[in-house]
């Protein structure tokens, strides 16, 4: 998800809280700060793909969005960190989306077991500051996008969050 203000592009990422932060490794070289993370989740029960991506993100985030275009899909491996230490393939659908409203980081309690934080970090910082291999390239593709269509992606700018 994107939003322009004041001229400057910024996404929601997460700090992913407690075992979800342990649950993936970051990307060799990364820093063992805080994780961020791009917002994302299960496919509920008769829900589309599109329709979790803006479930996710407004849970996560605090923020309503809307969808612009597919990105990309990216299938990985790895290793659950607790319980059976089973290997798990995944496949995750990314969207570009625009931010619509709301603020950041204004989410359920419920939600804290998975996000122990939700902030603004600016769109061409992205691809450097995200701890995942495959988050780090959708942020560059949104990059790409925003310099190619940024008009397309325009929308509830100014608004206050």
């Amino acid at each position: 998800m994107v939003r322009n203000r004041n001229g400057t592009w910024w996404i929601p990422a997460i700090e992913p809280a407690g075992d979800a932060e342990r649950s993936a490794r970051p990307s060799r070289g990364t820093k063992l700060k805080k994780v961020l993370a791009l917002p994302k989740g299960l496919v509920d029960p008769g829900e589309k793909a599109p329709e979790t991506a803006v479930r996710e993100v407004f849970e996560e985030t605090g923020v309503t969005a809307e969808l612009v275009s597919k990105l990309a899909d990216i299938k990985y491996v790895y290793t659950r960190a607790w319980g059976d230490g089973q290997r798990v393939f995944k496949i995750v659908t990314f969207y570009l989306m625009r931010y619509i409203s709301g603020r950041i980081n204004v989410i359920a309690p419920e939600m804290r077991i998975e996000v122990a934080r939700a902030r603004w970090i600016r769109l061409e910082d992205a691809p450097k500051l995200l701890a995942y291999k495959g988050e780090k390239e959708m942020a560059q593709r949104a990059v790409e996008y925003v310099r190619a269509h940024g008009e397309l992606v325009r929308g509830a700018e100014n608004r206050s969050a």
